[in-house]
């Protein structure tokens, strides 16, 4: 299973360190990054693959939003389900 991550906010140095930090606590793995910086705002799409997380992904989402709070970002991860549940309807 895969989840999006997104990650929206005043650029700064070491966003893409401190959510792929996070990303490795939980053992989800990034398979697929980009990321871009538009005047001041930073913006970045991550693909991490959750098979092998060690928590359950609503933990997961919960530090992310803590991470993003604490660092003045939106960050939000989005379960694949979401997606594919869209694309049926």
């Amino acid at each position: 299973m895969k989840a999006v991550v997104t990650v929206i906010g005043k650029d700064s140095v070491g966003i893409i360190a401190e959510v792929s930090a996070e990303c490795a606590k939980h053992n989800a793995n990034i398979v697929d990054i980009t990321q871009s910086v538009l005047k001041d705002y930073f913006a970045m799409i991550m693909l991490v693959e959750i098979d092998n997380m060690k928590t359950e992904f609503s933990s997961f989402q919960k530090e992310l939003n803590t991470l993003g709070e604490r660092k003045g970002l939106d960050i939000r991860a989005m379960h694949e389900d979401i997606f594919n549940t869209m694309h049926r309807i």
